[in-house]
């Protein structure tokens, strides 16, 4: 039995170090915005930063340090580039972090 071809559009998804199973952040998009959700429940609000590198790229990187006694230090770092789907506006990038430790990312459609 022959192997069949998958195709995958990297452009709908966001490879994520903390996803469970290894799977793939898929992105939520539509005519009017996209909106992407990560595990970012090892970090505090104060330890992520999400910002804009030129026009097109989003950077996400989580700092975290702790220090337990003389012996045991825990050391956390993660940093990603994803480039902002098509015709999305830069401008109206948001990030939040919610209560259950999902950081989500999201930015409108420009209009023509």
């Amino acid at each position: 039995m022959a192997a069949a071809d998958i195709v995958v559009k990297r452009d709908k998804v966001w490879d994520w170090p903390l996803q469970k199973n290894d799977e793939f952040v898929k992105v939520v998009e539509d005519s009017t915005h996209f909106e992407v959700g990560l595990d970012a429940r090892l970090f505090s609000p104060k330890e992520i930063q999400v910002k804009m590198i030129g026009e097109d790229l989003i950077q996400v990187k989580m700092e975290h340090e702790a220090q337990k006694g003389d012996v045991t230090n825990v050391s956390r770092n993660i940093m990603r580039c994803y480039r902002l789907p098509d015709g999305a506006d830069p401008s109206t990038l948001k990030s939040n972090l919610d209560d259950s430790g999902i950081l989500h990312i999201s930015a409108m459609k420009k209009t023509n």
